[in-house]
């Protein structure tokens, strides 16, 4: 930090202190940069980031992004549970996910046909929870030097040339760049100006703890009834879906005891009694994304750029995926070690698999509906989600396997997460990342790639030795979030490779 008229000035600040902000504000300060964290809530604690409200799947990028940091051995939550919901079932039958509430079975999974994963790899799904995550990043960030600042909210900003100043009340902040971090109804993104674009709901949601007085009325477990879905995890905690476009979220009505029996009668089609309400929040379909990431020293992440039906827990992982892709490339700018437009290309490829996520959150909707249409193509999606490939397919989707940026041209690999190799003495890839560095990964010990990586040394290392499993490669050039820059299968030709480099890291 600098000083300027007796204030400190960070080099950035992320407005809001959940999962997606605390991961940024690891991933800069790894990287040495000053980082303040304003949160509008006093108490990080909330029984809906609590089990079984808060659980979560982590999907393969986020487990990736967590072990090449040495954060996902903190994590305990899945060592202890592996089946969340009361009707999941055992062995070859398990249910290991869902698409619009139609489940996906673990014996239906060929993992064979997910090309690129080794016997090495980390899983491609783990079960966490809300406050676990902000609990283990929160550490990792205050490790790192990271202040966190709670009970301050953002109440407005200005940004000049060169710096933001940050407002929270009576006090102001000083930084070079501001993050949103700060969720669907973000304050950044709202003054900052940015265009949130999208569709209307179809549905409100309900979380619900209760009381039951007759709970045998229910069935376990996710239901799709003809008027909408109600979904019963543990007995007494219950989500339901009322197909009502959104009308009573939008309302803004209290949810009383009343009104959640109501609905919970129809969607059920029982007359189920509440006997007490404990806990109860809306929530919609409605799936909006900014048209841009970034306004001059303003950008978005996480849920401040874009929303959408929380329908396979797919939020949590996009926010992730986008504080690991921002974190490197403004580090970079601000150290002034990034080529031109490396901060752009946040949004070239954050922006795409935002997009691709609303558009499977918007089909999950489609056929979750209860007209004849709906109902109909629910029907197929059944049937093709019974089958080997068609459970595959989904279950690739909801892990988040086929997650790639397009990098355009060159190696199949390029644009992909790096498979964990596992050198023949024994070091793992992801091990060798958690300084947050890339890596030029050296096969065949080729002396001009050793040199080309010293010319680089603050910004990657040089990795050599031959791995168990290669997959015909002969070296890889590894940005520093774990995705592959430059990859070759044959001996490297050095001014490819150095044109390779220089898109990604500067001298």
């Amino acid at each position: 930090m600098s000083n300027d008229q007796n204030q400190s000035v960070y080099d950035v600040i992320i407005s809001g202190a959940g999962p997606v902000g605390l991961f940024l504000g690891c991933e800069l300060a790894l990287a040495k940069c000053s980082v303040l964290i304003l949160e509008k809530a006093e108490n990080p604690h909330s029984p809906l980031k609590q089990l079984p409200f808060g659980i979560r799947g982590l999907s393969a990028p986020t487990i990736e992004a967590l072990y090449r940091r040495g954060l996902l051995n903190e994590l305990e939550v899945h060592k202890r549970l592996k089946n969340p919901h009361q009707n999941a079932g055992q062995g070859s039958r398990r249910q290991v996910g869902h698409f619009a509430g139609i489940p996906f079975h673990e014996g239906d999974i060929d993992i064979s046909q997910w090309k690129y994963r080794l016997p090495s790899s980390t899983e491609t799904s783990l079960i966490s929870e809300m406050q676990e995550l902000e609990i283990v990043l929160a550490r990792r960030a205050e490790a790192l030097g990271v202040e966190i600042k709670r009970r301050l909210a953002i109440t407005g900003f200005h940004q000049t040339g060169d710096g933001v100043t940050v407002q929270s009340g009576e006090q102001s902040f000083q930084s070079k760049w501001l993050v949103g971090c700060d969720g669907s109804r973000s304050v950044v993104r709202k003054v900052g100006g940015f265009e949130f674009a999208g569709t209307e709901p179809e549905f409100t949601g309900y979380t619900t703890q209760v009381d039951i007085a007759d709970p045998e009325k229910l069935s376990p477990g996710r239901n799709v009834t003809p008027t909408g879905m109600y979904l019963q995890s543990q007995p007494g905690y219950v989500v339901i879906q009322d197909f009502d476009g959104g009308a009573f979220h939008n309302s803004e009505k209290p949810v009383t005891l009343e009104h959640v029996q109501e609905v919970l009668r129809r969607i059920s089609n029982t007359d189920v009694t509440i006997s007490a309400l404990h806990i109860a929040t809306t929530w919609t379909d409605r799936a909006r994304q900014a048209t841009t990431y970034r306004n001059g020293r303003i950008l978005l992440a996480g849920d401040a750029a874009h929303i959408h039906a929380p329908l396979g827990g797919q939020g949590l992982n996009l926010g992730l995926g986008d504080a690991m892709n921002l974190g490197w490339k403004l580090a970079a700018t601000i150290q002034e070690k990034a080529p031109e437009g490396l901060l752009d290309s946040y949004y070239t490829e954050r922006h795409p698999i935002g997009a691709q996520v609303l558009d499977w959150s918007r089909a999950q909707v489609a056929i979750m509906g209860t007209e004849p249409h709906a109902r109909a193509l629910n029907a197929i999606f059944r049937d093709l989600m019974n089958t080997r490939d068609g459970a595959t397919y989904i279950a690739g989707r909801v892990r988040g396997v086929f997650t790639h940026y397009d990098l355009g041209g060159g190696h199949p690999l390029a644009g992909h997460s790096v498979p964990n190799f596992e050198l023949e003495v024994g070091t793992r890839i992801g091990e060798l990342m958690h300084d947050g560095q890339g890596i030029l990964l050296d096969f065949d010990m080729n002396a001009s790639l050793k040199t080309l990586a010293s010319e680089y040394d603050d910004q990657m290392k040089y990795v050599w030795g031959r791995a168990k499993e290669q997959l015909g490669l002969s070296a890889v050039l590894i940005r520093s979030d774990g995705f592959i820059a430059w990859a070759s299968d044959s001996e490297p030709n050095e001014q490819s490779i150095r044109q390779a480099v220089a898109l990604w890291f500067a001298r």
